[in-house]
């Protein structure tokens, strides 16, 4: 697949001071799960539907967890919105996000 999304080696050297450090067993190769997870959020799509070349898709699914939990993506977010700059708001854009018909108007429910 060619539309595959790959973090560059430039993007991979910015967000590796925020990793965790790894402790026993490395970790399967962060440049291919952080790209993985980035794909499966930017189209949408459930962790099964992962194309192989990111790895099992339980892999990316931990791994997002994990790291969720401890709120790593958040303080990647925050710490490349501060190196612009703003130092007190992050925000994302969520434009892609869809409502069901009913989310429009809670007005046409009241009569």
């Amino acid at each position: 697949m060619s539309d595959l999304f790959w973090l560059t080696d430039a993007q991979m050297a910015r967000l590796a001071p925020f990793f965790p450090k790894s402790h026993g067993k490395p970790r399967v190769d962060d440049k291919r799960v952080l790209s993985g997870i980035i794909f499966i959020n930017r189209n949408g799509l459930r962790w099964r539907d992962a194309p192989a070349a990111y790895g099992p898709h339980k892999t990316l699914y931990s791994r997002w967890k994990r790291w969720s939990e401890k709120g790593l993506f958040a303080r990647m977010m925050a710490g490349l919105a501060a190196e612009h700059g703003e130092k007190t708001t992050v925000m994302i854009d969520a434009t892609y996000l869809k409502a069901h018909r009913t989310a429009t108007s809670m007005q046409s429910l009241a009569r």
